[in-house]
């Protein structure tokens, strides 16, 4: 048996990643407990789609519904598919700046020492076993608001000639810089999943995550950028659009084309790797773009409330650099781009989102 071990598995990466390695022939093994509702409410609740992929999945995914801060739990886990594990998908944490402000033990508890948890766990029972993390582009904190942009009519965009015209590469620094409480329990995590590969010649890689999303987003207010742009727009909300005169430029990555980017590390695995991970050029955009999409997809006005004051350690303009993945695996290749991702967030959402659907 080999066994795909995912936690957050409720959560978009991990749904879509137990689906993904349930489609190659794994059997796999989710950890979730729902903690996203804790962080956001109800609408970051994951428990629907925790159900939906016991519905879909059947026998072949198992939950555990165990908190990766418990270390005896996660043992458990371990313990019982030991050498069986094939692959570790990393995906639970805390993700929003905001609310880590709020909680800084939580966040840190969650984003730094479950992430060793998991990894000792991993080191443990099942070494030989890639570990992919889900990291995040926060770990540069703000310095890329350092960058020289230009503002145009609908977003900031870089100097043409900029070495980070195509995107951010990861030689970026990540010090001397404002991170937010949530960025820095993120580098803790993410420098640890390093150390591994190289102290322990583990085979992991930290993916620093740009927005990842697609339909399968529990799509709240802190967190999950265009999921929650056209929950906005289809449930008639008002969206809170923060600083920069709502021109900050996100590149965007389907669920589907980062599963995909996991299923070549895992088949041709590194030590100690770090990857920027996002849309590139190829999938990007800014706010009142995203909104100027939502509307045409849907047919709705959004309903924006303006507020000048920029969230601290907000990037102004982000665009990931793919080239260091692509040499390392040069047959990956994206999929979806910002609009084919608003419109099937749209389809898969009108019955949910739409009042009175």
């Amino acid at each position: 048996m080999s066994v795909a071990l995912v936690t957050g598995s409720g959560g978009l990466i991990g749904s879509e990643a137990s689906r993904h390695f349930a489609g190659l022939g794994l059997e796999v093994v989710g950890i979730d407990n729902d903690m996203r509702r804790y962080f956001y409410g109800e609408d970051g609740s994951t428990a629907w789609s925790v159900a939906q992929l016991g519905a879909d999945l059947g026998t072949a995914y198992t939950h555990y519904d165990t908190d990766i801060r418990d270390r005896a739990g996660l043992e458990q886990i371990f313990k019982k598919y030991g050498s069986d594990i094939a692959v570790v998908i990393h995906t639970a944490g805390q993700p929003s700046h905001d609310w880590a402000a709020k909680e800084p033990f939580t966040d840190f508890d969650v984003n730094a020492v479950g992430t060793l948890n998991v990894l000792e766990n991993t080191r443990h029972h099942a070494i030989e076993a890639p570990f992919i993390f889900c990291s995040t582009n926060k770990v540069y904190g703000d310095r890329p608001n350092s960058l020289p942009l230009v503002e145009q009519e609908t977003r900031y965009e870089i100097a043409p000639d900029h070495p980070y015209a195509q995107g951010v590469t990861e030689d970026m620094s990540i010090d001397d810089c404002l991170h937010s409480i949530f960025g820095v329990s993120k580098v803790a995590g993410d420098v640890m999943v390093q150390e591994y590969g190289r102290y322990f010649g583990m085979k992991t890689a930290a993916f620093r995550g740009g927005t990842l999303t697609g339909p399968a987003h529990s799509a709240a207010e802190l967190h999950g950028f265009l999921g929650y742009v056209m929950r906005c727009v289809m449930e008639e909300r008002t969206y809170n659009l923060y600083g920069y005169k709502g021109k900050m430029v996100r590149d965007a990555i389907h669920s589907h084309d980062v599963l995909t980017a996991f299923e070549a590390f895992f088949r041709a695995p590194r030590s100690g790797q770090i990857y920027n991970l996002g849309g590139g050029r190829h999938s990007n955009t800014s706010h009142i773009e995203a909104f100027a999409l939502a509307k045409e997809i849907s047919g709705r006005e959004p309903k924006i409330n303006y507020v000048e004051q920029a969230r601290i350690g907000d990037h102004q303009w982000w665009i990931s650099s793919m080239a260091r993945f692509q040499e390392h695996y040069p047959q990956w290749k994206q999929t979806y781009d910002v609009p084919m991702i608003l419109r099937e967030i749209y389809e898969a959402n009108v019955d949910r989102w739409v009042p009175g659907s």
